[in-house]
């Protein structure tokens, strides 16, 4: 193996990336002695990752790049069950064929993630219902269910929440999770040699339960190894904003939308993400750390951040484009946009609506931007017309231009013919789509 290999934890431990191990010292040994295969499943749970598969997804990659062989599952049997790991209540069952488009759409995500073409470390993609979906009931109860105490399964700490809280209790349907969960060790072990299963620490009873059921299914010693649930300093769920989740999928968050998030990081989250989320040397994630403190202003680390995290999803061309529209609005330089990139504004980039010509039919600037929703009343428009503080398509309106809000919107005007952004002030965006 290769020193990369060998220091593989070491490094992971350095970035916090270690919750939980099995075995502690023998997993070390066990990853050093020769190439392994790694899995981490993902249950599709709607059409798209979200941001907070990007660690055990990355995880993937960093072990396929210390010379193992990741394992990619993706959940079409467990995605119709639904795991109650440390959820607060019932999950909503999906439909089969719901849940068969979800598999393919993540199938397609997870791909990007890892390298098909690297020998005997060439990662794979697999869906457990391949083997779950043709198993019948008698043949699980027999040969899987036998082998868990449902004494032990009630005191794993993510069953005793459920349990313990009035009025939700778990299904026998959620309560089976674990043995599926399990059984795909042990089927990936059979038919891989997979010897270590990732997954976030929210998953520890999951697969310890796994290891066990290897254990006594193949007469194989298995290992596993959690990585941290994402936190936010400030306490606020990871991955959420005020408008909603950001998504891996382009067409469910832009890579303007995306590229802000991570922009907008904390100073006190975003050294740890920069060690979560990117392949940037350690040594290096602190000399940048140690030159922010010292240069008292601006910091570096999320432009950096921002940028590493949105071309490894979205690609040079996504970079480009989320840097393109974030200089075009600091700078007023909407020449530079691209009709693509006002449509990445209009979907997720600032508030948007449809324009027809009867909205602005005989109807002044103050009536329009009010009934958008850029402007709570009249007054806040007319004093800013008043100091030429607004601007449609770059071009600053002052109080002649408040008669007819049909002047300012004319379709010649527009923007491909078709867009037009109005700025209020400083900080005040909307989109408007003539239609």
């Amino acid at each position: 193996m290769s020193e990369n290999a060998l220091n593989l934890i070491a490094e992971l431990q350095s970035r916090g990336l270690v919750a939980q191990m099995t075995g502690d010292g023998a997993l070390v040994e066990h990853l050093a002695g020769s190439s392994r295969a790694v899995y981490c499943g993902f249950d599709p749970t709607a059409d798209s990752l979200h941001i907070g598969s990007l660690v055990p997804l990355l995880a993937l990659r960093r072990f396929q790049l210390a010379g193992h062989k990741p394992i990619a599952l993706v959940g079409g049997a467990t995605g119709l069950i639904g795991d109650p790991s440390f959820k607060s209540q019932e999950r909503k069952l999906n439909t089969a064929d719901v849940v068969e488009g979800w598999v393919e759409s993540i199938k397609n995500q997870v791909s990007r993630f890892i390298d098909f073409d690297k020998g005997l470390c060439a990662a794979e993609v697999v869906n457990n219902l391949d083997w779950i979906g043709s198993m019948n009931l008698l043949t699980f109860l027999r040969d899987v269910g036998k082998h868990f105490s449902v004494n032990n399964m009630v005191n794993k700490e993510s069953v005793k929440q459920r349990l313990g809280r009035e009025g939700e209790g778990i299904s026998f349907t959620e309560f089976t999770y674990m043995l599926l969960q399990s059984y795909d060790f042990a089927e990936l072990n059979r038919r891989y040699n997979c010897t270590v299963q990732l997954g976030g620490s929210d998953q520890w009873g999951n697969i310890t339960g796994g290891i066990d059921l290897t254990r006594r299914l193949n007469g194989e010693h298995v290992y596993g190894m959690t990585l941290p649930l994402v936190t936010k300093s400030d306490g606020t769920k990871f991955g959420k904003t005020e408008t909603g989740t950001i998504w891996l999928d382009p067409a469910k968050t832009s890579p303007y939308a995306f590229y802000q998030f991570w922009i907008n990081t904390a100073d006190a989250d975003v050294y740890k993400f920069l060690r979560y989320f990117t392949f940037l040397l350690s040594s290096d994630i602190e000399e940048i750390e140690r030159a922010d403190q010292e240069s008292g202003g601006r910091r570096s680390a999320q432009g950096l951040l921002a940028r590493e995290l949105t071309e490894l999803v979205h690609g040079r061309e996504g970079v480009a484009a989320a840097e393109r529209i974030t200089r075009a609005l600091f700078t007023d330089g909407l020449d530079e946009l691209s009709e693509g990139d006002l449509e990445q504004l209009k979907q997720d980039g600032m508030p948007a609506s449809n324009l027809s010509a009867s909205d602005v039919h005989d109807k002044p600037l103050t009536g329009l931007l009010v009934d958008c929703g850029l402007a709570k009343a009249g007054r806040e428009v007319k004093d800013a017309l008043s100091r030429s503080a607004v601007w449609v398509n770059g071009i600053a309106k002052d109080e002649a231009d408040n008669l007819l809000a049909s002047h300012s919107f004319a379709p010649d005007h527009a923007l491909f013919g078709r867009f037009f952004i109005v700025k209020l002030g400083k900080k005040k965006y909307h989109l408007l789509e003539l239609v």
